[in-house]
């Protein structure tokens, strides 16, 4: 099982207790993806990113729900890669 989460480089000079917000998910649980597909789209101080997933393989669990916050290097899904 791998963790997707928003790309370190996204959080460099950003203070420590900032959090990010799930703007809306753009692949359902269960659903099958591919490494580097957008899975999520999130806001950081104002700035919208991609979430992608780290591997190909299905979206076993959403973590954080739309509307929902993150810290940086937190879990937002979990993803059981492809054998």
């Amino acid at each position: 099982m791998s963790a997707v989460s928003l790309n370190v480089d996204a959080w460099k000079d950003i203070d420590p207790a900032t959090e990010a917000l799930v703007d809306k998910w753009l692949v359902a649980e269960g659903a099958a993806v591919r490494a580097g597909q957008v899975l999520a789209n999130v806001v950081l101080v104002k700035s919208n990113m991609d979430v992608v997933a780290p591997a190909s393989g299905r979206l076993e669990r959403i973590l954080v729900k739309p509307g929902e916050t993150f810290g940086k290097g937190k879990p937002i899904a979990e993803l059981k890669e492809s054998a």
